[in-house]
């Protein structure tokens, strides 16, 4: 008899809505109702052997270049789209056992954020992983509109935004207006390839070795300060030289010398996206500026080097980390925008 009523509770009609933030770093879902209720490193650690589930996000990060040999800790997507399909899937899958425990007769719609350049092959890819865990019904949405609406930014309107995303694997800058990208420009630079230089610059210059905890806690500790405001971080590693545990002193100035060639990628391509706005969208970028999104947002005096840079106002975002999902959240509600911004793929093409 406890078993039937435990059944019927942990049975639900339908899933509620979701909107998915897919990142290469972080995955968020929004759940209708609810906001945000997960935010979570995109990682899944696995037995090598039968493919078994050790751990998922936070879990599975910690072990991130400390398994053993029949363990693996995955990233599965690389450079924001997805490199390992089935990883993926299995890590959506357990995200959303995590938030919706309860079995459905209906899945959820869900309304999943993407580059704006993505290919058609991409999109659907994303499309067969979330109808394999479920969905009754899939919206792919370009990341850049779904940041101009988390940030309260008028779409809709005959108005310019230009928002700069910068996340783990990819960097995108986008003009927006009247429920669409105008203009967009991506790289496969942005905060991976920033620890990746940190781990490189110890490496040759203080034969330190570290992994990419330690250099992501570089990052947010140090950021690209000013000249102004020197500060300093005690970094430990193991020396390459004898193989034993070590500790150097890493300074602002080193920073910004290692950070220069990832930050000037991505200011060429925001230049470049500025060049080709169109004279009419230039007033409203010139009047209202550049608004920052995405975790690189979060780099300590990256809206300074920004502004100085391109000569225009730049603004970080109410938070940055959030403002993609936050924009899907609100499309679950407002069906007549979600229709006019999505970017689905057709199935019968």
């Amino acid at each position: 008899m406890h078993l039937v009523l435990r059944e019927i509770f942990n049975f639900r009609l339908m899933g509620k809505d979701l909107g998915i933030d897919l990142g290469t770093t972080n995955t968020l879902i929004y759940r209708k109702g609810r906001g945000v209720v997960l935010n979570e490193p995109s990682v899944l650690a696995i037995y090598k052997k039968d493919g078994r589930i050790m751990g998922v996000g936070r879990q599975a990060k910690q072990m991130l270049g400390k398994t053993p040999q029949n363990i693996l800790a995955i990233r599965p997507l690389r450079d924001g789209v997805i490199a390992d399909f089935e990883i993926t899937r299995k890590m959506l899958e357990s995200f959303l056992e995590k938030i919706q425990p309860q079995r459905t007769m209906i899945g959820p719609r869900l309304v999943i954020g993407v580059p704006s350049r993505a290919t058609k092959v991409e999109k659907r890819a994303l499309v067969d992983i979330a109808m394999e865990i479920g969905a009754r019904k899939v919206f792919l949405v370009a990341e850049p509109v779904a940041a101009v609406i988390g940030a309260d930014l008028p779409i809709s309107e005959p108005t310019g935004h230009m928002i700069v995303d910068i996340g783990g694997g990819t960097s995108e800058a986008a003009i927006t207006s009247l429920d669409g990208v105008v203009i967009s420009n991506s790289i496969r630079i942005a905060g991976d390839e920033m620890d990746e230089a940190i781990i490189q610059y110890l490496k040759e210059k203080h034969n330190l070795f570290i992994g990419e905890q330690m250099a992501e806690r570089i990052k947010i500790t140090l950021g690209y300060s000013s000249s102004k405001e020197e500060k300093k971080m005690k970094v430990r590693g193991r020396d390459l030289n004898t193989g034993f545990p070590s500790e150097i002193e890493l300074n602002s100035a080193e920073m910004r010398e290692i950070l220069d060639p990832v930050l000037t990628a991505i200011l060429d391509m925001v230049e470049a996206t500025l060049e080709q706005c169109p004279p009419e969208i230039a007033g409203d970028i010139m009047e209202k500026g550049i608004n920052l999104t995405g975790g690189g947002a979060c780099l300590k005096g990256i809206d300074t080097y920004i502004a100085e840079r391109v000569k225009l106002p730049v603004r970080v975002v109410p938070e940055p980390l959030l403002s993609v999902v936050l924009g899907l959240g609100k499309l679950l509600d407002d069906h007549h925008l979600l229709s006019a911004v999505e970017i689905t793929p057709n199935t019968r093409e």
